[in-house]
């Protein structure tokens, strides 16, 4: 494993441990996604699998980036909801587990959203590749209206395409969106009262995290990348250090064994395409962190230079679930 080094951000220490890929010049090595238990026939008796994963978004049973396909993010959270409701874990989008997401059309699934000015107002930027080119930008921003607007509503830009013909973004004009409660990158997550004390457990062999009370109601669930073959994540108990919002990260390529060397140092701003995503949770495992993603389609599916990564809407979720002293733990 490398040799990290934690900087520290507004009290927060950030560790340097990003997707593969992220370092300038780095090639993302990709795990092949697992095919789903038993895939789903094309044609569900009940419901369809936007619907599915919408629903579960909503009752804390993330499947990362709603994409209305079937896969292992997919199967593992409706393996997890349905264990939590007492039926079957079948993994399988049957109609007993339709009806207990309450897929009884009372509240539809796909909702329409009005494009704002605000929305197409930028700045709208390509990012370069090289961290050190990126470092020179004020901000990582999103780098257009369909990757704002996807992220918003936790959807793949595919899915907004589909449920969309023919789209170009106009302010004043109606789309439709997974009916999901949208995603601000610039809201810091308040502490959800409700939650209680919770633990926070990452599975590798699920590539998932899951956040349990006292009692075993299981309060959170959503796909994660964590580790690699370099960096593997070291199983263990820790606990939750404190919560840094749109964190700044500091490249430092001798800590990385994948840097090449023409790799300078580089300070990376904030912004919901900064390696990190817009928020870190640092553990007493140091120089390790739960954090977000630049890029929430590989969650679940690529490796990472050792922390836990997750899209940056859960990585929301979980900080607001955490405190302080929450147990966190690695298996």
């Amino acid at each position: 494993m490398f040799n990290r080094a934690a900087i520290v951000e507004s009290g927060v220490a950030l560790a340097l441990c990003v997707s593969l890929g992220a370092t300038a010049g780095a090639r993302v090595k990709k795990r092949p996604a697992p095919k789903p238990r038993n895939p789903p026939a094309a044609k569900l008796e009940c419901g369809d699998l936007v619907g599915f994963q919408v629903l579960l978004d909503r009752q804390g049973f993330s499947t990362g980036q709603i994409d209305g396909k079937p896969g292992a993010n997919f199967s593992h959270a409706l393996s997890a909801l349905q264990a939590a409701k007492k039926l079957p874990a079948s993994a399988q989008p049957d109609c007993a587990t339709w009806k207990a997401l309450g897929g009884d059309g009372s509240e539809p699934t796909i909702t329409t959203y009005t494009i704002a000015a605000g929305d197409l107002k930028g700045p709208f930027e390509k990012l370069p590749k090289r961290l050190e080119d990126q470092a020179k930008l004020p901000a990582l921003g999103y780098q257009s209206p369909m990757e704002l607007i996807a992220e918003r509503y936790h959807a793949a830009p595919g899915l907004i395409v589909q449920l969309n013909p023919g789209l170009n973004f106009v302010a004043g004009r109606q789309i439709k969106v997974p009916a999901v409660t949208p995603f601000d990158p610039d809201a810091k997550p308040a502490r959800d009262v409700a939650a209680g004390d919770v633990t926070i457990q990452v599975s590798r062999e699920e590539s998932a995290l899951r956040a349990t009370r006292a009692d075993g109601t299981l309060v959170f669930y959503a796909p994660v990348s964590s580790g690699s073959v370099h960096d593997p994540l070291p199983p263990g108990d820790f606990k939750v250090l404190g919560v840094g919002w749109r964190p700044v990260f500091h490249y430092n390529p001798d800590l990385f064994w994948d840097a090449k060397p023409a790799d300078e140092k580089a300070k990376i701003p904030a912004g919901p395409n900064n390696p990190v995503g817009v928020v870190w949770i640092s553990l007493s495992l140091e120089h390790y962190g739960i954090h977000g993603t630049p890029e929430p389609g590989n969650v679940g599916h690529t490796e990472s230079h050792g922390c836990v990564r997750l899209t940056n809407w859960d990585a929301a979720r979980v900080a607001s679930l955490v405190k302080p002293g929450t147990a966190v733990l690695f298996r």
